[in-house]
């Protein structure tokens, strides 16, 4: 067989880069690896159990953590690619976010409304950097539901940012939460508001 060469450049894919953060348990290995369509990459231990470094208050069934990040893909196109960057939550970890969020095109802030207040740093971070950003409620099977609006006010959010409910663990779910922060992006970019 001959191939013959094509009169068409070859394209290379435009690749976003997606932080997905929030506190410890939240989430976010649970999402990372639920939306991607390779076998994720994880750095997850077993906890520490002699010094108790981390607070498992709300998540006591928890036996590990992210040490470094999580990572994943979706294509979303030939010429889309998603890139998904899962942050370690404790905040001994949080010297890798400042190279893990460079040339981010906005993150997932995960909320669990047993320890709703483990988000607030993700949400300061960006807000300081000017990162555009949603809040994903983990809606876990036995926990108290809360509407958005009323996350959104206990958080003290911008009106304008997203607010959704999801579950991590479902494919479906966690796609629909970064279609959100795409389009919230896009139509911070159209009114300007994504201007620094």
């Amino acid at each position: 067989m001959v191939f013959e060469p094509s009169d068409r450049p070859a394209r290379i894919p435009t690749a976003l880069k997606i932080l997905i953060a929030g506190g410890f348990g939240a989430g976010k290995t649970t999402m990372v690896g639920a939306v991607s369509e390779i076998k994720p990459l994880q750095t997850e231990e077993i906890l520490s159990g002699g010094d108790r470094a981390d607070d498992t208050g709300g998540v006591e069934g928890k036996t590990t953590t992210t040490v470094t990040m999580d990572f994943g893909r979706i294509t979303i196109s030939d010429d889309l690619m998603l890139y998904l960057f899962g942050t370690p939550g404790q905040d001994r970890f949080w010297f890798l976010w400042d190279e893990l969020s460079e040339g981010a095109l906005g993150a997932v802030v995960l909320a669990d409304t047993r320890r709703l207040a483990d988000c607030f740093p993700s949400i300061d971070y960006f807000e300081q950097r000017g990162t555009p950003f949603v809040v994903a409620v983990n809606c876990f099977e036995q926990d108290r539901r809360f509407a958005p609006d009323a996350v959104a006010g206990a958080l003290d959010l911008d009106p304008d940012v997203p607010v959704v409910l999801f579950d991590a663990r479902e494919q479906a779910s966690a796609r629909n939460v970064l279609i959100e922060l795409v389009e919230y992006v896009a139509r911070r970019q159209l009114t300007g508001a994504g201007r620094r």
